[in-house]
């Protein structure tokens, strides 16, 4: 724990943390802006109930009137998953902005990883991680979630990297700043809505234990940053590889159109394929990170169990 940082730590949560009980981090901007209101915060909860189903704590992370909190409760969520209650978008950069003017504020990938470090959390489990956006050659445009997990010791688990985005460029990203990826059960980095992309993983793990046994020498060598664990969406759940890649790419050119750039794109990219699919990205959206809830409360869960 940081001092004088303003956590705000629920009763549960603080005591996963005394006990050293495995504990999952959850991120909000994927209530605020992820998903439309209520399917948002019925996504939350339900995601919270899968990784107490698993045995472990589930610390969903927001900052409401310029207070950070480590743990939401169901009125809280709700809060979150209105839109009206104007819930900025937060990230490294917006942290200390948000905390001195008391806003309301969902944590991204990067920011969550920040807090979760703060409070003595490891484990993250999200939908998929931001990364380097296609042109990025000429736009430089590319996710403060890589250089996150390039410093900070918070494992992610997720569906790879968000489609929309330059998966080959962000996977060379992570290797030039030596975060492993490590592909569950796959030889092939998942392309979030899709099972498939066409390039390989460094390394392949078969189990929640030898992921738990992988992080557990990370920590031995010392090293500061974090740790992807690319967990493909269940076969049953996944989009056809063309049918997805063609939304993207209509949803590309309407942005470009529309020049929406910046934290805005994210979130519009993401609500134009949910309109262009007829609602089925959001379904495969909503299994995902189910899946991706499931696997970190057990890697969790063994990874307590190797310290206790």
């Amino acid at each position: 724990m940081i001092p004088n940082v303003p956590l705000s730590i629920a009763p549960d949560v603080a005591d996963a943390i005394a006990r050293q009980r495995p504990i999952v981090a959850l991120e909000s901007t994927i209530i605020s802006h992820g998903m439309p209101y209520p399917q948002n915060v019925e996504t939350a909860l339900a995601v919270e109930n899968i990784i107490k189903a698993q045995g472990a704590t589930p610390a969903t992370i927001a900052i409401i009137k310029g207070q950070i909190h480590v743990g939401l409760d169901q009125e809280q969520i709700d809060f979150i998953g209105h839109t009206d209650n104007e819930v900025q978008k937060v990230s490294r950069r917006d942290l200390p902005i948000v905390l001195a003017r008391h806003l309301h504020g969902a944590t991204t990938v990067a920011a969550t990883m920040i807090i979760a470090k703060m409070a003595g959390i490891k484990i993250f489990a999200t939908g998929g991680i931001g990364g380097v956006h296609r042109g990025a050659e000429q736009t430089m445009d590319i996710s403060a979630d890589l250089q996150e997990l390039a410093n900070t010791n918070v494992t992610v688990i997720s569906a790879g990297v968000k489609s929309i985005l330059d998966l080959g460029l962000t996977l060379e990203y992570l290797e030039t700043y030596g975060v492993p990826v490590i592909g569950y059960q796959t030889t092939e980095f998942p392309a979030f809505y899709s099972r498939r992309s066409g390039l390989p993983v460094p390394f392949t793990a078969s189990s929640p234990t030898e992921i738990a046994n992988i992080l557990h020498q990370k920590d031995l060598l010392g090293f500061p940053g974090g740790c992807v664990i690319a967990n493909p969406i269940p076969e049953s759940d996944e989009m056809e590889y063309q049918a997805i890649n063609e939304a993207i790419e209509v949803a590309i050119n309407a942005a470009k159109e529309q020049e929406i750039k910046g934290k805005a794109i994210t979130p519009f990219l993401l609500n134009y394929i949910k309109t262009f699919t007829k609602g089925k990205s959001l379904e495969a959206n909503i299994k995902l990170v189910f899946n991706n809830a499931k696997l970190a409360a057990q890697i969790a869960v063994a990874r307590s169990n190797m310290t206790m």
